[in-house]
């Protein structure tokens, strides 16, 4: 193995931009932290951070899905 493999990769966290050990030992890679994991976490769930979709080709929005109900089934038959 060359030299590379034993020696932890060091990259910037890209929350804090601090350094980050990018290894299975650290459990919040590719974070440096517990902090920056949730504080990246909590950016997504507020939705400050957001992925780009593509628009709504004309056309799609004049049938939209109609919610459909689960099917009724009768209970089970118990004998006893």
């Amino acid at each position: 193995m060359s030299s590379s493999a034993s020696t932890p990769r060091i990259v910037r966290c890209p929350n804090c931009g601090g350094p980050s050990v990018y290894a299975p030992s650290n459990a919040y890679r590719p974070f440096c932290g517990e902090r920056c994991k949730l504080q990246d976490l909590s950016a997504w769930a507020s939705e400050r951070y957001a992925v780009e979709a593509r628009p709504d080709r004309e056309g799609d929005d004049e049938s939209p899905i109609e919610p459909v109900e689960p099917e009724r089934r009768p209970p089970p038959h118990r004998s006893g």
